[in-house]
C-alpha cells in the first residue's frame, strides 16, 4: 500500500482526461468521483461537454465506473441513466469502494485510474490502492469549507507539479 497525497496527473477538467492521456499511463479503466468531478454538488445534470466525454470514452473502449462517497440517490440514478456502473458509500480514501469496483468488474489496479477533485479522498484512495491518481479542479467551490480544503491541498498540488514536470499537466 502506497500512502501519498501527490497525484500522478493533474488536469483542469474531467474532459481533459482523454484516451490518449490514459494510454500514456496504460490505463484502460476509470473510476470516477461524482460530486464536483462529474457534476457540481448541487445538481445531477452534466454539461453537454461531460455527456459527450462519457460517449467518447465508451467509444474509445475505456471502462467507466463511478465510485462515490455519497449515499444519496443522485449518483446511482445518474449512472443508471447512462449505463455506467456505480459504487456509492465508498468511504474513500479507505479501500472499501475501490476494492469493490476492482473486484466486481475484474479490474487490474495497474491499468485503472481514479479521477477526482480532492487530494484527501480521491488521490489518497487511488494511491493507496495502487491506481493511477488523476486530480482535476473542482467544478465549483460553493462554500467556505470547500474553499478552505482546497487551500490545504495547494502544497500537495504544487509538489506534484514540481515532481511531475514533463507529464501531461495544464
Amino acid at each position: 500500500m502506497h500512502i501519498s497525497f501527490l497525484p500522478d496527473v493533474i488536469v483542469p477538467h474531467l474532459t481533459d482526461v482523454t484516451p490518449d492521456l490514459l494510454r500514456e499511463f496504460s490505463v484502460t479503466a476509470l473510476l470516477l468521483d461524482f460530486d464536483n468531478t462529474v457534476v457540481p454538488y448541487t445538481t445531477d445534470l452534466p454539461t453537454e461537454a461531460v455527456e459527450r466525454w462519457f460517449s467518447d470514452m465508451r467509444a474509445a473502449g475505456v471502462f467507466l465506473c463511478v465510485v462515490s462517497n455519497t449515499r444519496k440517490a443522485r449518483a446511482p440514478l445518474f449512472c443508471e441513466r447512462r449505463g455506467v456502473p456505480c459504487v456509492s458509500g465508498s468511504r474513500k480514501p479507505f479501500q472499501k469502494g475501490i476494492r469493490e469496483a476492482l473486484s466486481r468488474f475484474s479490474l487490474d489496479p495497474a491499468h485503472t485510474a481514479l479521477v477526482g477533485d480532492q487530494i484527501y479522498t480521491d488521490v489518497l484512495g487511488a494511491n493507496a490502492g495502487g491506481l493511477t491518481s488523476i486530480l482535476i479542479t473542482p467544478i465549483r467551490l460553493h462554500n467556505v469549507w470547500l474553499k478552505l480544503r482546497r487551500g490545504l491541498e495547494e502544497p500537495f498540488i504544487c509538489a506534484a507539479r514540481r515532481r511531475r514536470r514533463g507529464f501531461p499537466q495544464k
